[in-house]
């Protein structure tokens, strides 16, 4: 078991994953609160959770409570470097729950709704999946002290 948890912490000390880890935390991190709290313009749990509904995906608030914690507490999670390879999958599987379920019926580009930006995402969180936490992560710190 310690070996599992090891390999799953420790990756190559690039600055790679760093330079995904930061913007794409970012990015989640703000997606996620506008369907928790209602920051930057977002409808919160409530009018998240109806619009979920309303697309199908039910029961509504806690898909969104479920979205909304994956994209918020996962993009913290990355942009600290902090359980990044398990993080990082969660948010894959996010990720392709919002580019089937919203997104894939309106086309590629993202000035139609499109699931462009999805994608970049899945990309960015697969890659990091793979890759690990980089330089500069709390997982380094973890990954030292097992042995």
């Amino acid at each position: 078991m310690k070996a599992l948890i090891a390999k799953t912490l420790k990756s190559a000390p690039s600055l790679a994953p760093l330079a995904l880890r930061i913007p794409i935390g970012i990015i989640l991190i703000a997606h996620g609160s506008q369907k928790l709290f209602g920051w930057f313009g977002g409808y919160g749990l409530e009018g998240t959770g109806q619009w979920m509904a309303s697309i199908g995906l039910t029961p509504g608030y806690l898909m969104a409570l479920m979205a909304g914690s994956s994209e918020f507490f996962g993009g913290l999670f990355l942009l600290l470097g902090l359980l990044t390879r398990p993080t990082a999958l969660v948010l894959s599987f996010t990720m392709i729950i919002a580019i089937f379920s919203v997104h894939i019926g309106n086309g590629l580009f993202l000035a139609n709704n499109g699931y462009e930006f999805g994608l970049a995402l899945l990309a960015a969180t697969v890659s990091l999946a793979v890759s690990g936490a980089g330089k500069f992560a709390i997982d380094n710190l973890f990954a030292s002290r097992i042995k």
